[in-house]
Order: C-alpha cells, then sequence, then structure tokens
C-alpha cells in the first residue's frame, strides 16, 4: 500500500476513533510545539524566526518539531492526533491539508483574525490567502505565495554563449534553449541520439524537472485546458482533452525525444537541486523554496526566470501555512506565535532568509524580499506570477492523486510508456481517489 493511502486509512480510522481532543487555551505549560519539515537552511530560516520572537516576548517559548520530509510530518501529525499528543502548530502546504481539514483537526481561527490588531486579510494576496479557507472558514495563514520559476546557471551560459531565458520565452524556446546547453565534457553540444551512448552522456544536462501533476499543471493550463473537470468539487483528471494531451507529450519529450533532463538513475544517484547547485544541470523548474539551498552557492552566479508560456502566462500556487491543532494545548501561546509569524515584522524576518515569497503584500514588495543583496537578483519574476497563479485542488485525498500520478508520469518521462496508455493510467487509478474525497 502506498505511504499517503496508508495516512488516509490512518486518519479516516484512528481519528474518528480517538477523536481530536479539545485542547485547552494557554494554562497548559511548556513551550508552543511547532512541527515543520525542510532542508537544513530552510530549518535554520524558521530557528531565525523563533529567536526573533522569543526575544520580542521574553518568557515566550517555541520548540521547532522537525519531520525528516513531507512524508514523514504527514505521518507524525496523523499519529500524534491520534495518540492525543499533537503538536501545537503545524505548517503544511494547501495540497496536504486538505485530509486534515475534512477530519476535524484543524482549528478555525475566523475569530482570532477579527480579534487582532497585527491580521488584515486586506493585506495578504488573496490566491494564497483562500487556498486555507475550508467549509467557509479560515483554517489557516499562509506565510508564502511562490509559483514556479525557472532557476539558470548565469555563468554555464555566458561560457557557452546561450541567450539567457527571459519574460515571454515559450516552451519551444525552452526545448532550445535546454538543448543548446546540454553539453558533454569537452563542452559539445550532446544530441538526444548521442546521449544515449555511453561515451557521450551529458555532464551538463539543460533542464531538471519533476514528472509530476504539480510541474505538468501550469502548461496545461498555459495551453488552454484543464487538469480536473471541477477545481471545486473534482471527479476526475482531464488530461485525454487535445490541450492537456499536448502539454503532457511535451513534458515526456524533454526526455525521450530530446535528451535535455537526465536519466531516472542519474536522479536516483544525484536529484536536481544537488545537481544543479553542482554545476551540473543549466536551468531547473522549482519554487521559491530552492533559494535558501542555493543561496550557498559560491562556484557559479545564478539567477530566475519565468516560466515559458504556451498561449497564456499561467503559474501554479505553491503555499504554506500556520495552522493549530483542534487538539493543541496551548492554543493562545500557538496564535501569539502564528500572528507574529505571518504579520509584518515575521514576514520580513523570514523574507531575508531566502525561503518565502511573502504572503504579506507590503512585505513582498519591500526591500526584505526584492533587495538586491543576495540572489535571485531577478526576484520580482515570483511577484510578477503572482496575479497568474491557480491553485490545484483541495480536496482531501489529493495527496493520494499526487502520489499515484508521480509514479505514472515518472513511467511515462523515463521508461517511454504510450501516451495512451498513459492518460488511460492517470484516469483509471484516479477516479476511485477522487470518489474517496471531500471537499471544503
Amino acid at each position: 500500500m502506498r505511504p499517503k493511502a496508508l495516512l488516509a486509512l490512518l486518519l479516516s480510522a484512528v481519528l474518528l476513533a480517538t477523536g481530536c481532543g479539545t485542547g485547552s487555551g494557554s494554562s497548559a505549560d511548556g513551550p508552543v510545539r511547532l512541527l515543520v519539515f525542510g532542508a537544513p537552511e530552510e530549518l535554520a530560516a524558521y530557528r531565525t524566526l523563533i529567536d526573533a520572537y522569543e526575544k520580542s516576548r521574553p518568557g515566550a517559548e517555541v520548540q521547532l518539531v522537525e519531520a525528516s520530509d513531507r512524508k514523514d510530518l504527514l505521518a507524525r501529525l496523523a499519529t500524534s492526533v491520534a495518540g492525543g499528543a499533537p503538536p501545537d502548530l503545524f505548517l503544511m502546504n494547501y495540497r496536504f491539508y486538505g485530509q486534515f481539514a475534512a477530519k476535524n483537526v484543524v482549528e478555525p481561527l475566523d475569530d482570532r483574525i477579527a480579534a487582532s490588531e497585527a491580521i488584515d486579510p486586506a493585506n495578504y494576496y488573496p490566491v494564497a490567502w483562500n487556498a486555507f479557507r475550508w467549509d467557509g472558514r479560515q483554517l489557516c495563514l499562509p506565510q508564502n505565495v511562490s509559483s514556479l520559476a525557472v532557476y539558470y546557471n548565469r555563468t554555464l551560459f555566458a561560457r557557452y554563449g546561450v541567450p539567457e531565458p527571459k519574460a515571454g520565452w515559450t516552451w519551444n524556446d525552452l526545448v532550445g534553449t535546454a538543448t543548446a546547453m546540454t553539453r558533454d565534457s569537452r563542452g559539445l553540444v550532446v544530441k538526444a541520439t548521442e546521449s544515449e551512448g555511453a561515451a557521450l552522456r551529458p555532464a551538463v544536462h539543460g533542464l531538471g524537472v519533476e514528472p509530476s501533476i504539480i510541474r505538468l499543471a501550469p502548461f496545461v493550463w498555459s495551453n488552454g485546458g484543464e487538469i480536473v473537470d471541477d477545481p471545486e468539487r473534482p471527479t476526475r483528471l482531464t488530461l485525454d482533452g487535445p490541450a492537456a494531451r499536448e502539454a503532457l507529450k511535451n513534458l515526456v519529450d524533454l526526455r525521450l525525444a530530446y535528451g535535455v533532463v537526465p536519466t531516472d538513475e542519474e536522479v536516483e544517484a544525484e536529484d536536481d537541486e544537488s545537481r544543479f547547485a553542482n554545476g551540473r544541470l543549466a536551468m531547473l523548474m522549482s519554487s521559491r523554496r530552492s533559494t535558501t539551498t542555493f543561496r550557498s552557492i559560491t562556484d557559479f552566479e545564478w539567477d530566475v526566470a519565468p516560466l515559458p508560456v504556451y498561449r497564456e502566462q499561467v503559474g501554479v500556487l505553491h503555499s504554506d501555512a500556520y495552522c493549530v491543532t483542534r487538539g493543541a494545548k496551548r492554543k493562545d501561546a500557538a496564535w501569539r506565535f502564528l500572528e507574529f509569524a505571518v504579520a509584518e515584522e515575521g514576514q520580513r524576518i523570514i523574507a531575508a532568509t531566502g525561503r518565502t515569497v511573502p504572503s504579506h503584500i507590503g512585505v513582498s514588495q519591500s526591500p526584505a524580499f526584492l533587495g538586491p543583496a543576495q540572489p535571485p537578483r531577478s526576484a520580482k519574476v515570483f511577484l510578477d506570477a503572482i496575479p497568474t497563479v491557480r491553485a490545484l485542488p483541495t480536496v482531501s485525498t489529493w495527496p493520494e492523486v499526487e502520489d499515484v500520478t508521480y509514479g505514472i508520469l515518472e513511467n511515462a518521462m523515463h521508461r517511454g510508456d504510450r501516451l495512451d496508455d498513459v492518460i488511460r493510467d492517470l484516469d483509471q487509478q484516479t477516479r476511485p481517489i477522487f470518489a474517496r474525497g471531500e471537499h471544503g
């Protein structure tokens, strides 16, 4: 059984059997426990935020509970809630919180927001704020409003005399650029037919992109297609439409037809983020979270560019939010930290670490985010994308959809499965998952 399917069963069977608890206000002793996951650089950013909060409020204490990865965070949250000892706060992407919202694990925050002098919903980007509304209630408060961007190695581009990507470039431009940047150890362009030969494997690949729904979605939308039949209450994927089919074919052809992305074996040996940081990947599609890792790069200069376009510019939302568990023992203290973290001061602190595109509009437009002292120098790319950003569905079973579709899309890109079979399998394997889903 897949990990996320197992998690769903755990939530359904155990949470309903044991209950979530009612929690108490601020009377419980001890630190506020905040559950997060991330790379070492990301965790350091949260420690910086916590240190600033504790200095601003003498006597307050926040304990960072570090999960090893997203799967570990989801499992820890489910089991701790089921056991009656949940963390007071957790930080989670909107694509994954629906399974907890549906089981009444998350404490609604509307009354606290209404009473707050620090939090005004009008100060936040609506696309991120609304992603955490469930059944008419505001369950979590967003800290960031990122979208996908194309990170690129400026030093490599200059070395090979290839024009840097720029706003308005097309998918064909991306393919041409990635092809021109796929080089062997002598610095010569490696053609797709040659890249299969052991003697001429690329020393530098032109592009890194994971074969996932969240990477595919913006290009389906940009091409005029849709991912699901109904974004609010989805019942099936709609990748069989002509626009979606074209975008899907073009994604898998990056490996199959052009050989510009690393093979499955190469990704297993060195993930794309590490490959980029080590100078062996010319471009990488990723969200803002890669910035904290890439700021440690000293061997070359890098920057970001917007996503390429089919018919219109469209981005896909990447947003994480702080949520209070309904069974938290320190709800008042948890709210005070949450309020600090997402208000102007807290967002300035975390933005300065490079981790976020602030959800607070004023902070996102300030030097705390746009300042040129640290890369990327084109940080405004992330802000320019916000008006075009669309959210994926927050149906409670969406994590299972992502889990199942990743394996199918991975086989399509690296094994060369027939496109008709891929689209059929995507539909057949996800319909039952959508049917089990709950909606906010």
